[in-house]
């Protein structure tokens, strides 16, 4: 079961990093309920293995890329982020270490796994993976464009994928150029 889910997490991550035209220094937000890809209901039934086999999936994906990954807490941690440290410059540094039943079990590996974890407030990533209906669009930079990927789902969990654009200014629209992202 686990390394299924290890193997649908990193197809649908290397086709949501093709599809988002992510590069080196960008950074991908995820938010996971690992009760959902388990087949419980959102923060009923956390699991640590699922975690670990989802962060395995997304990390051989962005880490030969160079892609950032910021890992999403549940709302007993009001939804902070958990990131690598060089990932966060200019932004604030809060005092929270998650745990899987208060922050949940995604947060929890990044956390114990990252070379020098820390938690931030928020961030504004460059593209977004939903896996069990969390809510991530918070941490998404304006404009979020919604992805359809070639699966819905990662274990049972329900997936949503998310690129961003940039916001068109002005009275006449203007020409969209992928080159601005």
């Amino acid at each position: 079961m686990f390394e299924d889910i290890r193997t649908q997490t990193s197809a649908l991550c290397l086709e949501l990093c093709e599809k988002a035209k992510l590069r080196e220094k960008q950074i991908l937000v995820v938010g996971c309920s690992t009760s959902e890809v388990c087949g419980s209901r959102i923060g009923s039934g956390s699991n640590y293995e699922a975690a670990e086999a989802i962060l395995a999936g997304l990390m051989e994906i962005l880490k030969p890329r160079g892609i950032y990954l910021a890992v999403q807490c549940c709302e007993h941690l009001n939804r902070a982020i958990i990131v690598e440290r060089e990932a966060a410059a200019g932004l604030e540094i809060v005092n929270a270490v998650p745990q899987p039943k208060a922050g949940g079990s995604l947060a929890t590996a990044a956390y114990r796994s990252f070379a020098s974890p820390v938690t931030v407030e928020e961030i504004k990533a460059d593209a977004g993976l939903d896996i069990g209906d969390t809510l991530i669009g918070m941490h998404l930079k304006k404009v979020a464009v919604p992805l359809r990927l070639s699966a819905d789902h990662i274990g049972q969990a329900h997936i949503t994928a998310a690129r961003v654009r940039p916001k068109f200014i002005g009275g006449v629209r203007a020409v969209y150029d992928e080159n601005m992202l």
